[in-house]
Formats: structure tokens, sequence, C-alpha cells
């Protein structure tokens, strides 16, 4: 029910995901009337909701008066039962990001270890993608934080992408260690040390062209600083799409120019398309929530549905629980042993 487009957009979405993953179901949440036309598709069930959360509703809105909002609904589904089951395994939603956030946080709890979930995403580099987070959860960040996010981060791309030690990098100012702010300072000790331990594969400080250049499986920053650089890229990206569209269609050799080229023009927008990239992670959640762009299309919402279902068939969860627990364990006991140095 949510985002700028709402059922208009996630129904079609929707039924072409059903038609692409044969053993996945869904739980369409929102309006009976306005989901009717998906009631005879094959599993899916439509879960009723009497309240939206609108875009630009404010996060105690969506909390305390819209308790049978449709992304409220939705996220009830992910609590377990007294069997330990619960209705749903992943939650996709297009809606209000704070809301959202707020609702999930306030519903399923953070994991123990987890202080707050951060919001994780794919960027396309010049080897593949860049997993990149926090994108714009958390504006203030401790070190502690950030240690948290590395761990979170490398979870999602081990379970997702297959690989066992993911590269993280911390962004900064510049790639030497003495470079930044003092919680990046302190944030580069604490991912050093969970590195010597064997739980993290830390590459150190990395700048913002090295998001694009690949050079880490996964960046970590804080959410303000992420949320313009994701913001930037994207902006960036339809730019060039939009440029090279215009020049392209100037006068008939230009056109002829485009018809040679269109092989690598198509290859060239599947690769940056941001539409490709959609689906951003709630991480640290006892629950799977995936957030879609509210200006997502059907093809878009469909990526997010996508993107979401592999993490929850990787068990995603179980993952970042794991690995939450050794890392930060290992972390507090390296801290608690460290020598104490009086002041001369």
């Amino acid at each position: 029910m949510g985002g700028d487009h709402g059922p208009s957009v996630t129904l079609p979405a929707c039924q072409a995901f059903l038609n692409d993953h044969p053993h996945a179901e869904l739980l369409l949440v929102g309006a009976a009337e306005t989901l009717a036309p998906a009631a005879a598709w094959p599993r899916t069930t439509i879960v009723p909701a009497t309240e939206v959360v609108a875009m630009d509703d404010p996060v105690e809105v969506a909390l305390r008066r819209k308790r049978d909002s449709s992304m409220r609904v939705a996220v009830n589904l992910l609590k377990r039962g007294d069997d330990g089951r619960s209705r749903a395994d992943v939650v996709v939603s297009a809606g209000n990001t704070g809301a959202l956030m707020a609702i999930s946080r306030y519903v399923l709890k953070t994991v123990d270890g987890i202080d707050r979930p951060a919001i994780a995403t794919v960027l396309p580099n010049e080897r593949g993608f860049t997993t990149m987070l926090d994108l714009g959860a958390n504006i203030d960040c401790t070190a502690e934080h950030l240690l948290q996010f590395a761990v979170m981060g490398s979870a999602l791309v081990s379970a997702v992408d297959g690989k066992a030690e993911p590269s993280v990098g911390l962004l900064n100012v510049g790639s030497e260690a003495i470079k930044g702010s003092d919680t990046l300072k302190r944030a580069g000790e604490l991912l050093r040390a969970a590195a010597d331990d064997g739980h993290l594969n830390y590459h150190g400080n990395v700048e913002g062209d090295d998001i694009f250049k690949g050079t880490v499986d996964i960046i970590v920053c804080d959410g303000f600083v992420g949320n313009v650089a994701l913001k930037t890229s994207e902006g960036l990206a339809r730019m060039l799409g939009g440029f090279l569209k215009s020049e392209f269609k100037r006068h008939w050799f230009a056109k002829l120019g485009a018809l040679v080229a269109l092989p690598v023009l198509r290859r060239f927008r599947n690769h940056f398309d941001p539409r490709g990239y959609n689906g951003a992670a709630l991480l640290g959640l006892q629950g799977l929530v995936f957030k879609s762009h509210g200006s997502a299309d059907a093809y878009a919402f469909g990526r997010a549905l996508a993107r979401a279902y592999d993490a929850a068939r990787h068990r995603l969860p179980e993952q970042v629980h794991e690995r939450i627990v050794d890392t930060l364990q290992a972390t507090a006991a390296a801290s608690s042993a460290e020598p104490v140095r009086p002041a001369a």
C-alpha cells in the first residue's frame, strides 16, 4: 500500500515475482478491496489492514495512532508465536522509511549485541557490487556502532553472495589510519582488533572513489554520509543516462551511432540503473525487513522482492546473530584484557 504509487506498482511486481519464483508464497497486506485482484493468484494470501502510513506521516503517528496500518500488520507477521514460528519470513515495503524503521524496531526488537539497526544496499562498481551501510538510519554513530555495522554487513554479503570472508573498508577522508575524526580512529582500532582475532576481513580506511573501484566488498559509514553518497550516485547515474539519451537523439548521424552502440548502451544501462539495485536490508532486527525506494516502478519493486527472497532463503538473520555473538564477545574480552596505563 505504501510508496509513491502503491498497488498500481506493487501488484504487477508481485505477480511477476510469483511467476519467476515458483516456490515463493506471498502475503499481501492492505485494504482488501484494493488487493482483490490478487485474491485468485496462486500461492497468495490477502491479509487485511484498515490503515495506511502516508509517506509524510510523522513517525509518532505511524507508531502510536495507526496500529492497524498495512506496515504495522506486515511487520507483526514476522513475530514468532509460542511454537517459535512466524507467518512470514521477510517483509518488503516501499513506504515511509522512518516509520518502517521505527515500527520494525518496536515490534521486532534488535538482536542481542546490536544497539541500532542499519540500512544496507548494494552499489555498482568496476568489478561487480559494493555493499554499503548505514544509508540513513543512524545519523550519529559511535565507533562501536560502526563495528556492529561491519559485522552485519559481513553476514549479509556472506549469506547472499556466498563470500566466506568479505572484505570491509571504513569510509574516511584518507587511507591512513591517523585520518578522520576521533570516532573513526576508534572505529578503526576496533575493526583491526576484530580482524586480528579472525572475526572480520578488515581492509582499512577507504575513500569515496573506492565505492566504485570495488576496492572492498563492504563499506561502513554513518547514516548521514551513507545517505548522501547513495543519493549522489543515483543522481549521477540518472544524469549520465539522460545525457546519453539526449545526445544520441540530437541528429540522424547520432541516431545511427546509437544503433551501432546499442549493445554497449544496454549493458551500461543494466549495470548502472539504480532500479536494478533496489531493496535495502534493515539489518540488526529479530526479523528480516527490506526497504524499497518509495518511487520504485514495478521492475524496481520486483528487484527488492527478489533480494529479500534470497536473503530469507539463506537465513540471513541467523547468520547475523552468529557473527554478532562471536565478534562482539571477542571484542569485549580483548577490551577488558587491555592493560591499564596510568598517566605519569
